[in-house]
């Protein structure tokens, strides 16, 4: 019975996470080379991808809703790996950037960006 109890907890828990309960993480502590992707971001480019800058529509639902065009995707090199890799930058409007590494499973709001 209480072993019922935990799972069906559990599972409320689940239902109620959203992009409001979206972790951060301290630009600091992203991997140099996602650093270097918001440097070329707040740059304007050069991308090293011709996806970068495309528009991410947001389907997993796990950002905060907005019109569609409203979020953008770039590219964070993985290093040894022969494609894009799943690392991804998600800027929305002017100040939002958002820290995926493991292709849109999951989302960090990255914070400090100058």
């Amino acid at each position: 019975m209480l072993a019922g109890v935990v799972l069906l907890f559990g599972a409320v828990l689940a239902l109620g996470r959203g992009p409001a309960d979206l972790a951060t993480i301290p630009v600091a502590a992203l991997p140099v080379e996602a650093r270097e992707t918001l440097v070329l971001i707040q740059a304007g480019g050069p991308f090293p991808f011709a996806k970068d800058g495309s528009v991410f529509g947001n389907r997993e639902r796990a950002l905060p809703r907005h019109p569609h065009g409203f979020y953008r995707e770039y590219t964070v090199p993985t290093p040894a790996s022969r494609n894009r890799g799943a690392r991804r930058i998600i800027t929305g409007g002017v100040r939002e950037f958002y820290w995926t590494a493991d292709h849109y499973r999951s989302f960090q709001r990255i914070e400090g960006v100058p």
